[in-house]
């Protein structure tokens, strides 16, 4: 196989199929801009008050349009497991309903529907669930 320092042929082709990257003649450089018009003048400045016109429509459909980011907030809590059943319950009706759903979502419509409430039915809501100790639930022993 011949190399390229043997081999003049091999060079000039492989020259050859690299595409050049010079830049423009210059005589077509100096033709190209004078060609092109001179700038015009910019028109008068607007006053203050016509910029500030101007910017705060297109700054409050900016902010229409991207809603400020909810801080969310982690926490934990303990639930009886008949309650986290029906927990999961829910979940596997809304799947069926074609709406599936997190428990966090649940739990968020769930307080949502509390908040529409009016007092008396609040307090009979919170009535009916009946009050848990609070805390982790022991680990049973293995033995």
């Amino acid at each position: 196989m011949p190399t390229a320092k043997t081999n003049p042929v091999v060079k000039t082709a492989k020259a050859a199929t690299v595409p050049a990257r010079t830049a423009r003649p210059a005589a077509r450089q100096s033709v190209t801009r004078a060609a092109k018009p001179a700038p015009a003048k910019a028109p008068a400045r607007k006053s203050a008050a016509a910029k500030s016109a101007v910017a705060k429509p297109v700054a409050a459909t900016v902010a229409e349009v991207k809603p400020p980011k909810i801080k969310l907030v982690r926490d934990s809590f303990t639930i009886p497991r008949n309650e986290y059943d029906t927990l999961d319950a829910l979940k596997a009706r809304l799947v069926q309903l074609a709406r599936p759903a997190k428990k966090s979502e649940v739990l968020r419509a769930g307080i949502a529907l509390l908040a529409t409430l009016n007092d008396a039915a609040l307090i009979a809501a919170l009535d009916a669930v009946p009050a848990i100790k609070t805390g982790r639930p022991k680990k049973a022993k293995s033995a």
